[in-house]
């Protein structure tokens, strides 16, 4: 067996063990009770997720049955969740123990066991500049530990990043209401500016059909230079090689601010088309980032629903 593929395996089994109880425990129940619809016929019950609403317990069948058991709605329909998940050259940074690719793919395999748990139907685009690979949405626990697979495993054709072009491919295949996770760390290739107003108008276009949720991944190091004196930093989209003075304050001022001001103009762009949005550093537990998206979400909804 070739020792990138025993590599990869061993990746996907360490992220299976990790996310499986996170999915289970902290976010199986919320990601029910945050995406899902809720109408008013009574259909069913089933039984108790954590996160579900205390609200939805139907009492009897809990007393009978020894365990807690929720009303269920018609208007539950099973979902579709579509990860897009950024493989473009710069995921294969990471100042802390895992690179940003490895990241998306463990949260990817959160989200996915999540909604599998659900019943919930999974599916995954790879993109850089282009398109780098689509796998349609399935049920269960085996085809979220292909998805991460092919997350860890993709060696894409191209380094640089459009973001903007994966939402179009999706609005295009896509004509079923799906939930769409956006796993980027949205460094777009070429003008800034004029990346961003591509990206609203794609998000703006994708949001009109679909539920839309960007996951920010980036690394410490990304934000601000460490004082190590004169080294070489690479591009890895563009391969170009800068020679930079760490030892200088002025130098890391510089770098720190326009980070800042490109990971500001990124979130008002979120913003401005009402794109939720999540800050995952390499560096950091993801869990509370992604439940306070979700208890966010919940209280936003029983806001409409009271």
């Amino acid at each position: 067996m070739d020792k990138d593929f025993k590599e990869i395996l061993k990746k996907v089994r360490s992220i299976d063990i990790r996310t499986r109880r996170l999915a289970n425990d902290a976010l199986a129940g919320r990601f029910h009770s945050v995406f899902r619809g809720r109408g008013m016929d009574f259909d069913e019950v089933r039984e108790y997720l954590p996160g579900d609403e205390v609200r939805t317990i139907d009492w009897n069948v809990t007393a009978r049955a020894g365990r807690p058991f929720v009303k269920k709605y018609r208007e539950e329909r099973e979902l579709t969740i579509l990860l897009a998940v950024d493989v473009s050259g710069s995921g294969d940074f990471g100042s802390a123990a895992r690179t940003k690719r490895e990241v998306e793919a463990e949260v990817a395999c959160v989200l996915a066991l999540s909604a599998v748990r659900n019943n919930d139907r999974v599916g995954l685009l790879l993109f850089s500049d282009h398109i780098e690979g689509f796998v349609p949405p399935r049920k269960g626990r085996t085809h979220v530990l292909r998805l991460v697979h092919e997350v860890l495993s993709c060696h894409p054709e191209h380094r640089g990043t459009d973001v903007a072009q994966a939402l179009d491919y999706l609005n295009a295949i896509t004509k079923r209401r799906a939930m769409v996770f956006v796993l980027s760390d949205f460094q777009s290739t070429g003008n800034l500016s004029a990346a961003l107003a591509k990206l609203r108008r794609s998000l703006a276009m994708l949001r009109r059909r679909h539920d839309v949720v960007a996951l920010h991944i980036d690394d410490p190091r990304e934000r601000a230079l460490p004082n190590i004196g004169l080294f070489s930093l690479e591009d890895a989209e563009s391969d170009e090689v800068v020679e930079v003075h760490t030892g200088s304050a002025r130098v890391r001022a510089a770098f720190a601010k326009r980070a800042a001001q490109r990971r500001a103009a990124v979130d008002a762009a979120f913003r401005a088309e009402s794109i939720d949005s999540v800050a995952i550093e390499t560096g950091k537990p993801y869990l509370p980032a992604l439940v306070a998206l979700f208890e966010s979400r919940h209280h936003a909804r029983r806001g409409v629903l009271q």
